[in-house]
């Protein structure tokens, strides 16, 4: 503000309207940048050259990633609800489950990737970008699944290609021993699928997002065991399976494989004399050795698992993407709670904090699927039906 005082001291017949435009198109489109997804489409609205400036293609915002919780009601659909919490304007944002599939039975399922929401049930697979309602169908998978594991990669052309890696076939997650789900990669150019080698047979048939974690990590998706340790990584443009190998810090109950920045990070809960702790190592991605690099603080253990029973932390879910690892409890009496750990820049240190507390709940879930995702800020300033997409997204409570 001292700034536009001294605008006005040199020249008192100046509007406060017109000081603005004294800081150019190149200072506001910095400024503009900085600011939370919602401030940047809300500013959009303000004035035409605001409009112009965030419109124009040049315009581009690195936002951190989102994460996104989904509850589904397994008797009645319409009460299913969805949030997604923004790291840097620091809220949760309700948003309207029509930005969502709206599941026509038990069997569907959905996750998100690398800005890409998807849907698959036994008759299709669909995706869409985040916070946008064009979904499109794809041409049907060679082996049918639900709940699978999906990632986003691109090609040598720099065009984004899926790859979908185990799931389920049959209702209730019943397994066909005799037959071993392919992994199968999209080219939305050809709307085609390409079949590549199963899961190596240590995975048991069967294996779904419930029980596995993934992550795409420099030209590979890495898929572990939650419960079973085991870990194997897929190389993207060979198309072939690493060894199997188990990777098991000591101590450590269950965990989670996150692709965190510029490494591979595990992330568990660790059993010993001293108490329950949850560490995070960094993960060598050639001998699959493991170094402890953080701890998540002890009152942000309890506070976001305060029970006194055995099974107090069975509930735990873990999801990361970028330079953030969300840690939270899927039970709906305790209504969510979960905290960050950020890791900033390349000095490799890492704070930890909890984020506030989900708006309130309406109803009871029978599953929440959660998933950490960048937001495509470009498809929400310059596509769409008609700006519909940019004004849910200012109005979202």
């Amino acid at each position: 503000m001292e700034e536009f005082k001294s605008l006005r001291e040199l020249n008192p017949q100046l509007s406060s309207s017109l000081d603005w435009e004294y800081l150019g198109s190149d200072l506001a489109e910095v400024i503009f940048s900085k600011l939370p997804t919602r401030s940047i489409v809300r500013a959009t609205s303000v004035c035409k050259p605001w409009h112009s400036i965030i419109a124009s293609a040049r315009f581009s915002a690195s936002k951190k990633p989102w994460f996104f919780l989904y509850g589904q009601n397994n008797i009645y659909l319409k009460n299913n609800q969805a949030f997604a919490f923004d790291p840097e304007a620091n809220e949760w944002i309700k948003l309207p489950t029509s930005l969502f599939p709206l599941p026509s039975s038990q069997e569907e399922s959905f996750v998100g990737s690398s800005g890409y929401l998807f849907s698959s049930t036994f008759a299709r697979f669909s995706f869409a970008k985040i916070l946008k309602r064009n979904w499109r169908d794809t041409s049907p998978l060679n082996f049918s699944r639900c709940n699978p594991l999906v990632g986003v990669y691109s090609d040598e052309s720099d065009v984004p290609r899926f790859i979908v890696v185990g799931g389920v076939r049959f209702i209730g997650g019943l397994v066909d021993i005799e037959e071993r789900l392919a992994v199968e990669i999209y080219d939305p150019r050809s709307d085609s699928w390409e079949l590549c080698p199963p899961l190596p047979a240590d995975f048991p048939s069967g294996n779904s997002s419930q029980w596995l974690s993934s992550a795409l990590f420099r030209g590979k998706f890495y898929v572990f065991g939650i419960s079973s340790f085991f870990i194997s990584s897929f190389d993207l443009s060979e198309h072939f399976w690493s060894e199997v190998q188990t990777l098991r810090p000591p101590g450590v109950l269950f965990s989670f494989l996150v692709s965190c920045q510029d490494r591979l990070v595990l992330a568990g809960l660790c059993n010993s004399p001293r108490g329950p702790s949850f560490n995070l190592w960094q993960i060598d991605e050639k001998t699959m050795e493991f170094s402890e690099i953080a701890i998540m603080p002890q009152e942000l253990l309890h506070c976001v698992f305060d029970s006194d029973e055995d099974d107090k932390f069975a509930s735990l879910k873990c999801v990361g993407f970028g330079n953030l690892i969300y840690i939270f409890n899927e039970e709906h009496h305790k209504n969510y709670p979960a905290c960050v750990c950020e890791f900033n820049g390349d000095s490799g240190r890492c704070s930890w904090r909890r984020i506030p507390s989900l708006p309130d709940t309406e109803n009871n879930f029978h599953k929440i699927i959660s998933f950490c995702s960048t937001v495509c800020l470009d498809s929400i300033l310059r596509g769409g039906r008609d700006g519909a997409d940019q004004k849910e997204l200012v109005s979202f409570a």
